[in-house]
Formats: structure tokens, sequence, C-alpha cells
């Protein structure tokens, strides 16, 4: 049976220790003449380091860097190093390349932020670790360490706690548990790298599948020696060697071993894997010049616009954070995600985004999921405009001449003239509503795509649907409800149905009116009744008064002669002066009863709107006409 090499799911760093080695290789390419310093060996494994060194690349430790001259090359690794030692480094004028890792610089701005703040900063992890050590120099050197289950000192009550990327999960969460008992006010940031808790997740179920396991690291590197006792423990057959060529002869030949498990460490590159898989296949194992070839061969090409897929590595209040198969890691800032997609992410998710910046300031792709959104939302849009399918829309901001409408992310303008039926005073109101619009232009153009959509369109079709159904249904002399939509000097619009009929001012009331605002205002609901019906130019007469008993119909009952009634006064004429004894019924006083003096006007005794009592003296019902007299009544 032939031997069967599997490779864990979640295994090494991919190209991210790429990163610092490109650093040094395109200093060397630039400057070949000089020697490139790094502050600690950029990788770990003896074999890539010797490699390093015969391109005249080579690792300095920290107590050695005052022999550095200015304007020497200085690389700082993965692990990041004290804020004294980059001070000093700047200091001596020295050329500095930052290759620290972006997660691992964040956690460095936390611990410098929190200390100003006065939080005593406590870090997770083993403090003899270099990516500690640096952290620890971000707030004066003053942290407090937990390790193995113990703090390293007493704790304070004010205390902001991170951790080590590489600490196990279990280990911060116990921290955070005594921490919340003990501590009166506390911050945590749990600044674990999700890549070590999967690493170790996959290597322990292949561990425990497998005859024999290799776990590929450096030595000193606590990521992998962590992954080596989480695979013994699993599997008695398990070795941990740095490279392809540590590999004993036991595991290339042995006939017991028909499945071998490989993982790599976090600070394991893919060539590093790859030369190992080749191995044990019984593959050519490259040397380092092809090692470089095949790591430049497998690099990714990244260029702003281009849609990318990666796997969700990270996430917290920055953004997501991305496996895009690259020498870094890229971030879809919380910026660049929709208000509507923010929650719906989770860990180990595959997920699509638009590169917007190939490199920011932390060494990250920068993405955008909104881009990608945009993209799908205009290709949806031009299949509605094609389609002529309606839309809906938020109403976004007023501006010149309209409003602003956005689509998924796509903003389109809606006139003020397209927004109703009728014009609007006050765009504002529309501000924040979701209205259903269709789209009228479409034009996409290099610099900008211009979109323009009109609710009226909607309004005007829904109105014509609404329009024939009710002429089909009107009856003349039928009673309907409608709407006051217009008021003009000589009546007011109303609409019925979605029919606009005209209420004549002379059929609002049996009384007279001067101004229809004063009984009616827009968007009443009143009674009206159709008076007159002409379906074929659609035109619509309606009344109110016809509604209303006619007051002259019993006037005889109501007012009869010889006696006294109280009335207004409400006009004048050359002979006399109209009094108003209710809606639709006036009585004359003719000048000679007015007073007994004489007089030669009506308004010598009288004034416009006084209430004055008055004698019936005569009804004429049949051309509705009442004599009255005010002198009578004295």
């Amino acid at each position: 049976m032939d031997k069967q090499v599997i490779l864990a799911s979640n295994a090494g760093f991919c190209f991210g220790v790429k990163r610092a080695v490109d650093e040094a290789l395109e200093v060397k390419r630039q400057h070949p003449g000089i020697t490139v310093y790094t502050l600690g060996p950029l990788i770990h494994n003896s074999h890539a380091v010797n490699f390093l060194k015969d391109k005249n690349i080579e690792p300095m430790e920290l107590g050695n860097i005052e022999h550095l001259k200015p304007n020497d090359f200085i690389i700082i690794r993965s692990h990041g190093i004290p804020k004294d030692i980059y001070e000093y480094l700047k200091e001596k004028k020295l050329n500095i390349i930052d290759a620290t890792c972006p997660f691992v610089t964040k956690i460095q701005k936390k611990a410098e932020e929190y200390y100003k703040k006065g939080y005593k900063i406590i870090i997770v992890g083993d403090g003899n670790h270099p990516e500690v050590i640096g952290i620890n120099g971000w707030c004066n050197n003053s942290s407090i360490f937990y390790k193995n289950g113990e703090f390293s000192e007493e704790l304070p009550n004010k205390v902001c706690v991170l951790s080590q990327t590489t600490e196990k999960q279990e280990n911060f969460e116990k921290a955070i548990q005594y921490v919340s008992k003990h501590c009166k006010e506390f911050v945590a940031f749990n600044t674990i790298c999700s890549a070590t808790n999967e690493r170790q997740t996959s290597a322990t179920e292949l561990s425990s599948k497998v005859d024999a396991m290799i776990v590929l690291g450096g030595k000193n590197s606590s990521n992998t020696t962590k992954l080596y006792e989480i695979c013994l423990n699993n599997c008695s057959n398990t070795i941990h060697v740095e490279s392809a060529q540590d590999i004993p002869e036991s595991f290339l030949n042995g006939e017991n071993f028909k499945k071998i498990g490989i993982t790599a460490g976090a600070s394991t590159p893919d060539w590093i894997i790859k030369e190992a898989i080749n191995k044990m296949n019984n593959e050519n194992v490259m040397d380092m010049n092809d090692v470089m070839n095949y790591m430049d061969e497998n690099e990714r090409k990244i260029y702003v616009g281009q849609k990318i897929k990666g796997i969700i590595v990270s996430m917290n209040n920055d953004g997501i954070y991305v496996n895009i198969n690259y020498k870094v890691e890229g971030i879809i800032p919380t910026t660049e995600i929709s208000i509507e997609e923010v929650n719906s992410f989770k860990m180990g998710d595959e997920i699509e985004a638009k590169v917007i910046q190939r490199v920011n300031e932390n060494g990250n792709v920068v993405l955008s999921r909104i881009e990608v959104e945009k993209e799908v939302s205009l290709s949806e849009l031009k299949a509605h405009f094609e389609n002529k399918e309606n839309i809906n829309v938020t109403i976004k901001e007023e501006i010149k001449g309209g409003l602003i409408t956005t689509y998924k992310g796509i903003n389109l303008f809606l006139p003020a003239s397209l927004v109703d039926l009728y014009h609007v005073d006050k765009l504002s109101d529309y501000i924040g509503k979701e209205l259903e619009v269709s789209i009228i232009e479409f034009v996409e153009g290099k610099r900008e795509n211009k979109m323009v959509v009109s609710r009226k369109a909607i309004l005007v079709k829904e109105k014509e649907e609404i329009e024939a159904k009710a002429w089909e249904n009107f009856e003349l002399g039928e009673t309907y409800e409608g709407t006051v939509k217009r008021i003009a000097n000589f009546g007011a619009f109303v609409e019925v149905n979605g029919v606009d009929g005209l209420l004549h001012l002379s059929e609002m009331s049996w009384g007279k009116i001067d101004n229809p605002k004063s009984i009616l205002k827009i968007n009443e609901k009143i009674k009206v009744k159709i008076i007159a019906l002409d379906k074929e130019n659609k035109k619509l007469s309606l009344s109110v008064k016809a509604l209303l008993e006619n007051p002259w119909n019993d006037i005889c009952d109501k007012y009869p002669e010889g006696n006294i009634a109280l009335g207004k006064v409400v006009r004048f004429a050359s002979f006399g002066a109209f009094i108003e004894l209710e809606p639709g019924v006036d009585g004359l006083v003719h000048l000679s009863e007015i007073s007994h003096k004489r007089i030669e006007k009506a308004d010598e005794m009288l004034s416009i709107g006084e209430n004055v009592k008055v004698k019936i003296l005569k009804v004429d019902k049949e051309n509705k006409k009442i004599s009255l007299s005010i002198k009578a009544t004295e």
C-alpha cells in the first residue's frame, strides 16, 4: 500500500513570513554592497536563516544595536520591538523597515493608549517571548503577566487585559474570569490571532487519524512547540523538525506509516511545507533559489479594483481580517461594510471584496464589501431599467432641484417635479422615507453614472387606473366621500375615488361664502354629491349644498309673520340692509324700516356683522323674499 501524506487544513503562515524576506531582499537588490540587519532571525528556520546570511542579511540581537551606524538598514521582524528601542533606532538615523505583524502593532497601540489613560496593562502570555517583550515596551515596561494560571504581581483596581497573539483562548478566558472578580474597573481586548486556534484545531483532528505526524517549524518557536505537544498527545509517532532536510529516514521508508500527517507553525513559510511534502512523496527537494522562485511564482498579484475572495480569520472593532492567499492579510474596515451586512459574517466564512488600497499604514491590503455590493446593485438597477421594473428606494437627503435616494448603496436622483402628482412645498418631509419609483434614465459613464428616478410616473399610472375604474362606477346624484386637494378663489377641487371634481363656491353652502378657505382645509374629508357628470370629457361637478336641507322649504313655519327674530347685518344696498336670519336665508330691511329718524344710507345706523332684532313683516316663499323691520321692534 502506498504511503499517504496529508497536510492539515490550517497549517503554516502561507506567505506571511515572505513579507519580511521580501523587504530584506528588496533592500539588497537596491543596495547590493551593504549588509542588511534584522532584529532577531526573520524566520524560525536555520536553513532559511543561513540562506539569508549568504545574501549578507544578518540577524542581530537587541544588545548589539549600538554598533549600528547611521543609514544602516535594520528590519524589525513580525514580533515587534519596545517603543524605546524603536525611538533609539530613529535617533541613530537608521533606515528602518518595519515588518511588525499588523495584529501585534494594534496590541502595542492598545497598550500605549490605555497605559496613558491610567490603566495597568495585563498581558496574557509569556513575559520572555519577544512579542510580549515588545508589547510591554509600549507601556513603560510596567505590565503584569498572566502565565500558567498565575499573575506576576498583585492586581490593582483598574486594568486593561491584552493577550499574546499565539496564546490559548482558554488561558485568556481564565484571566478575564479572575480579573472580573478582583478588579473594580477593567477593559479587555481578545487579541489572540484566530489563525492560532484554527491551526491547533486542525492539528488535533489530523493527528488523531494518522500513523505518524510531522510538525514543521523552528525549535525556538513557542507556537510550533504547542502544536508538537498537541500532536504528540494524539499520536506517539510525532516528530518536530525545522525543514525537510531534518525528516529522518524512518519516516521516509517506514512501512508501518501508511498515513502521515503534516502541520506547521505560524512562522513556517509555505515553501518549507511544500519542500517537506515533496520529500515525503519522493520528489525533488528544492534548494533556496528554487524556494524563492516558487514563492514569487505563487505570490498573488494585487491591484486596485480587483475582486478577491478570502477566508475570514479575525474580526474586531476595526473590521474583518481576511486571508487572501497573499503575503499579507486583507482588512475590510467597518466603514466598508454596509449596515445590513455588518452582523452577517463569522469566522471561517468565505467573503468576496474589492481592493481599494494595495497597502495601508499597517501593511494590510484594504478591501471593501460596499464596492462589491455597489457593483451588484448597479447590475440590478440596469436590469430593472431595461425590464421597466419599479424599485424601492430610501430618501437620503435634499439637494438643489430634488432629492438624493439610495438603492443598495447606489445614489439616484429624484427631481422635485417628479416626487408627487402635485407641487411639493417641503421636500425635507420625505427624508428617511421609503418610496417606490421607476428608473427613467440610466447612463453608465467612465467618470460617473447618471440615474434618474420618478415617483410621479408611478402615481400617474396608478391614478389613471383608479380613475378609469371610478368613471365606470360614478352615478349622477349619488353621494361620496372626498378629500379636499386644492382650494381656489372660485371653489375647491375634491378627490373622489381618485378623480378630481370641482366643488364650486356656490355649491359649498346655502349661505353666501366669500372665501372657501374659511370653511375648508387641505386633506379634509367631506361628503359631496355628484350634480353633473360628463364621462366622455371626464368632468365632475360636486356639491355640499345639495346634501343640506333647503332652508326655504318650511320658511313660513320657521319665520311666522309678525314675530320678532334675531339676525345679523351681512350687506348694504342703496335701498336698505340685508339681514341674515340663518345661512341661506336673508331678509331686507328697507331704509324706511330701519329707524324712526330719516336716514339717507343704512350704514348711518347699522354695521356689517352687527346682530339686530327685526320684525317679520312679510314672507314670500315662492320668490324667496322676506321683508323685515327694525323700527317696528322699538
